[in-house]
């Protein structure tokens, strides 16, 4: 009987460890712009591919593609807050975002917000 036993564990215990590796693999291949977008909140007001209380991350690319200075106006935006640009709903200063998390959004979003 207590082999059965030890055998069941171990059976869990590898059944357990797949499945925190599939996790693991799947969050490694997630996108860093979409990791620190999803950790900071940017999710609950856009989405990668519709419209939600604001833009979706694709239109916001689709905007500035081509513009040399999109990566300075979309930081300080995220830094600074503002509105106007896509409607009269402001969008809140991220004060508490590191510039380097901003960038890797920023870099991603523009890049088309490719997600896996």
């Amino acid at each position: 009987m207590k082999r059965g036993v030890a055998l069941v564990a171990a059976i869990l215990t590898v059944s357990a460890l797949a499945g925190a590796f599939a996790s693991s693999a799947r969050a490694a291949d997630t996108p860093r712009g979409q990791v620190v977008a999803n950790s900071n909140a940017c999710m609950g007001c856009h989405a990668v591919d519709r419209k939600l209380v604001g833009p979706s991350f694709q239109q916001i690319a689709t905007k500035y593609k081509g513009d040399a200075q999109a990566p300075a106006k979309l930081a300080r935006k995220v830094k600074e807050g503002g509105s106007g640009v896509w409607g009269v709903i402001p969008m809140p200063a991220h004060q508490s975002m590191s510039d380097a998390d901003i960038r890797t959004v920023v870099d991603w979003v523009l890049a088309g917000a490719p997600s896996k």
